[in-house]
């Protein structure tokens, strides 16, 4: 049975990005804040090998381009003193 909560003292950030949200998602704030708590309280569990198994596909979807020792040293230093 659904049971009703009443929230005191919100910050103003937070009710502002909260209002925010609402309107994004075209939702109203009552259920923003329903959204919020599962997504916080009750996550999806995803076992390593699901994990991995997304992973690959992912990588799998990317361009095949391979990058030399020299080539990833000289990009992490690009831009730098």
């Amino acid at each position: 049975m659904p049971m009703t909560l009443t929230l005191k003292n919100i910050p103003d950030a937070i009710y502002d990005r909260l209002k925010a949200a609402a309107q994004t998602n075209r939702r109203s704030m009552n259920s923003e804040v329903i959204v919020c708590l599962e997504s916080v309280l009750l996550p999806i569990k995803v076992t390593p090998s699901e994990r991995l198994a997304r992973a690959q596909e992912l990588r799998a979807a990317l361009p095949q381009v391979k990058f030399k020792t020299r080539d990833i040293d000289r990009l992490k230093h690009q831009g730098r003193p």
